[in-house]
Protein backbone atom coordinates (compact mmCIF):
# COMPACT_ATOMS: atom_id res chain seq x y z
CA UNK A 1 0.00 0.00 0.00
CA UNK A 2 1.01 3.37 -0.83
CA UNK A 3 0.81 6.42 0.95
CA UNK A 4 -1.89 8.53 1.93
CA UNK A 5 -2.82 11.83 0.04
CA UNK A 6 -5.74 13.96 1.14
CA UNK A 7 -7.62 15.53 -1.63
CA UNK A 8 -10.81 18.35 -1.89
CA UNK A 9 -13.09 16.17 -4.27
CA UNK A 10 -15.24 19.13 -6.52
CA UNK A 11 -17.09 18.73 -9.67
CA UNK A 12 -17.35 19.99 -12.79
CA UNK A 13 -20.32 18.77 -14.52
CA UNK A 14 -20.40 15.09 -14.36
CA UNK A 15 -16.98 14.87 -13.92
CA UNK A 16 -14.96 15.10 -10.36
CA UNK A 17 -11.99 16.44 -9.78
CA UNK A 18 -9.64 16.50 -6.75
CA UNK A 19 -6.78 19.11 -5.50
CA UNK A 20 -4.76 18.19 -2.66
CA UNK A 21 -6.40 19.50 1.01
CA UNK A 22 -2.31 21.10 2.09
CA UNK A 23 -3.03 23.86 -1.29
CA UNK A 24 -6.80 24.82 -0.17
CA UNK A 25 -6.65 27.58 2.05
CA UNK A 26 -11.15 27.74 2.03
CA UNK A 27 -13.93 26.95 0.56
CA UNK A 28 -16.31 29.96 -0.10
CA UNK A 29 -20.14 30.30 -1.26
CA UNK A 30 -20.13 32.65 -4.47
CA UNK A 31 -19.76 35.85 -3.98
CA UNK A 32 -19.96 39.37 -5.66
CA UNK A 33 -16.98 39.68 -7.81
CA UNK A 34 -15.08 43.27 -9.72
CA UNK A 35 -14.61 42.81 -13.19
CA UNK A 36 -10.99 43.74 -14.06
CA UNK A 37 -10.24 44.96 -17.46
CA UNK A 38 -8.07 43.29 -19.88
CA UNK A 39 -8.19 40.27 -17.60
CA UNK A 40 -8.15 37.01 -19.55
CA UNK A 41 -11.38 35.63 -20.10
CA UNK A 42 -11.63 33.06 -18.00
CA UNK A 43 -10.63 35.82 -14.81
CA UNK A 44 -14.23 36.41 -13.74
CA UNK A 45 -13.23 38.96 -11.32
CA UNK A 46 -11.52 39.79 -7.90
CA UNK A 47 -13.27 39.17 -4.58
CA UNK A 48 -12.57 41.05 -1.04
CA UNK A 49 -11.93 37.82 1.05
CA UNK A 50 -10.96 39.08 4.87
CA UNK A 51 -9.18 42.27 3.41
CA UNK A 52 -7.05 39.76 1.00
CA UNK A 53 -8.12 41.00 -2.60
CA UNK A 54 -7.84 37.14 -4.68
CA UNK A 55 -8.46 36.68 -8.52
CA UNK A 56 -11.11 34.76 -9.48
CA UNK A 57 -10.68 32.08 -12.03
CA UNK A 58 -13.66 29.96 -13.50
CA UNK A 59 -12.27 26.55 -14.19
CA UNK A 60 -15.16 25.74 -16.74
CA UNK A 61 -14.06 28.62 -18.58
CA UNK A 62 -10.13 27.63 -18.23
CA UNK A 63 -10.49 24.46 -19.87
CA UNK A 64 -12.62 25.70 -22.28
CA UNK A 65 -15.57 23.73 -21.24
CA UNK A 66 -19.27 24.55 -22.01
CA UNK A 67 -20.51 27.69 -19.75
CA UNK A 68 -23.08 26.64 -16.83
CA UNK A 69 -24.82 29.18 -14.58
CA UNK A 70 -23.76 29.63 -11.07
CA UNK A 71 -26.64 27.68 -8.55
CA UNK A 72 -26.63 27.29 -5.00
CA UNK A 73 -23.87 24.12 -5.14
CA UNK A 74 -21.42 26.71 -6.54
CA UNK A 75 -18.31 27.35 -5.31
CA UNK A 76 -15.17 28.86 -4.86
CA UNK A 77 -11.80 27.20 -3.51
CA UNK A 78 -9.75 29.44 -2.74
CA UNK A 79 -5.87 27.78 -3.60
CA UNK A 80 -2.30 28.51 -3.01
CA UNK A 81 0.00 28.93 -5.78
CA UNK A 82 3.23 29.40 -4.36
CA UNK A 83 2.72 32.40 -2.06
CA UNK A 84 0.19 33.61 -4.47
CA UNK A 85 -4.07 32.99 -3.41
CA UNK A 86 -6.22 32.34 -6.45
CA UNK A 87 -10.19 31.47 -6.14
CA UNK A 88 -11.32 28.61 -9.12
CA UNK A 89 -15.30 28.61 -9.43
CA UNK A 90 -16.30 25.05 -9.54
CA UNK A 91 -19.60 23.80 -9.90
CA UNK A 92 -19.62 21.89 -5.94
CA UNK A 93 -17.29 21.44 -3.66
CA UNK A 94 -18.19 17.60 -2.82
CA UNK A 95 -16.22 16.31 0.39
CA UNK A 96 -12.38 14.97 1.48
CA UNK A 97 -11.00 11.47 0.97
CA UNK A 98 -8.19 10.45 1.31
CA UNK A 99 -6.60 8.48 -1.73
CA UNK A 100 -3.66 5.61 -1.79
CA UNK A 101 -1.09 6.52 -4.08
CA UNK A 102 -0.65 3.41 -5.43
CA UNK A 103 -4.11 3.70 -7.14
CA UNK A 104 -3.26 7.13 -8.74
CA UNK A 105 -2.07 6.53 -12.42
CA UNK A 106 -0.78 8.94 -15.13
CA UNK A 107 -3.22 10.87 -16.97
CA UNK A 108 -3.72 10.05 -20.56
CA UNK A 109 -3.10 12.97 -23.03
CA UNK A 110 -6.75 14.39 -22.97
CA UNK A 111 -9.36 13.79 -20.33
CA UNK A 112 -13.21 15.26 -20.74
CA UNK A 113 -11.28 17.29 -23.15
CA UNK A 114 -8.94 18.81 -20.66
CA UNK A 115 -5.10 18.58 -21.74
CA UNK A 116 -2.52 16.19 -19.70
CA UNK A 117 -0.57 19.15 -18.63
CA UNK A 118 -3.56 20.20 -16.23
CA UNK A 119 -3.28 17.15 -14.34
CA UNK A 120 -1.38 15.42 -12.06
CA UNK A 121 -3.07 11.95 -12.30
CA UNK A 122 -6.24 9.72 -12.43
CA UNK A 123 -7.41 8.40 -9.08
CA UNK A 124 -8.96 5.28 -8.73
CA UNK A 125 -11.53 5.47 -5.74
CA UNK A 126 -13.33 2.06 -5.58
CA UNK A 127 -14.81 0.00 -8.19
CA UNK A 128 -16.55 2.72 -10.44
CA UNK A 129 -15.45 6.22 -9.44
CA UNK A 130 -12.60 8.07 -11.42
CA UNK A 131 -11.10 11.68 -10.14
CA UNK A 132 -8.97 13.95 -11.97
CA UNK A 133 -6.13 15.22 -10.04
CA UNK A 134 -5.21 19.18 -10.84
CA UNK A 135 -1.66 20.36 -11.16
CA UNK A 136 -2.50 23.43 -9.75
CA UNK A 137 1.22 24.74 -11.19
CA UNK A 138 -0.07 24.12 -14.51
CA UNK A 139 -3.66 25.20 -14.22
CA UNK A 140 -1.96 28.69 -13.56
CA UNK A 141 1.31 29.24 -15.66
CA UNK A 142 3.85 31.46 -14.59
CA UNK A 143 2.88 34.20 -16.72
CA UNK A 144 -0.80 33.60 -15.31
CA UNK A 145 0.25 34.10 -12.07
CA UNK A 146 2.30 37.20 -12.41
CA UNK A 147 -0.78 38.94 -14.56
CA UNK A 148 -3.09 37.84 -11.52
CA UNK A 149 -0.92 39.17 -9.11
CA UNK A 150 -1.23 42.63 -11.09
CA UNK A 151 -4.47 42.56 -10.84
CA UNK A 152 -4.51 42.13 -6.62
CA UNK A 153 -2.38 45.72 -6.61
Amino acid sequence: MGEEKKVIVFALGSEEYGVEVEKVRTIERMQPMTRVPKAPEFVKGVINLRGVVIPIINLRSRFRLEEQAISDASRIIIVSAGEFEVGLIVDSANDVIDLDTDNIDTPPEIVGGIKAKYLDGIARVGEERLLVLLNLEQVLNRDEILQLERLGD
